[in-house]
């Protein structure tokens, strides 16, 4: 089972790990109502490396990047929902609209984003390709988001 770590202690978590060689992978977003698509988003990350580092969007950066109505977890349990997936060794989570200030924390040997994102527009993608680290876009599942299952609650 993963951890729940403070932004300020992300580093020293895995100092310890990347000493032993370990291919750290990184990924974030807002993972409101957790389903399969997220499942099998993150299953493909940690798959890139040895450990999955997810940043999870705070409460009021949901709300400035969702609307008012969100989130509809709060961000500790979002983050230990999370935490608790057999694929995620931790989660962090961030209060800025980005997660830069966290990807320069973590220092990904690999950042990963899902969805239709080009490699130039995924935040923090020129640092992690400064130090020689890949940045990937995967595919979402389609027909699975949060959106249409709040949708879909509501009818």
């Amino acid at each position: 089972m993963g951890q729940v770590r403070a932004f300020e202690d992300i580093t020293d978590a895995l100092a310890p790990l990347r000493s032993l060689g370990k291919k750290v992978v990184f990924t974030n977003g807002c993972f409101d109502l957790l389903h399969v698509g997220h499942i099998r988003y993150l299953q493909e990350a940690r798959n890139l490396g040895d450990i999955l580092v997810v940043g999870v969007n705070s409460d009021a950066s949901v709300k400035r990047l969702k609307g008012p109505t969100r989130p509809v977890q709060n961000e500790n349990d979002r983050a230990e929902i999370l935490a608790a997936l057999g694929c995620v060794d931790f989660t962090v989570i961030f209060t800025e609209d980005t997660p830069e200030s966290l990807i320069h924390q973590v220092h990904p040997d690999i950042l990963v984003k899902g969805g239709d994102w080009k490699i130039e527009q995924i935040v923090g993608s020129t640092h992690v390709m400064s130090y020689g680290g890949q940045v990937m876009s995967l595919q979402f599942v389609d027909g699975k988001s949060t959106t249409k299952i709040i949708e879909k609650a509501k009818s």
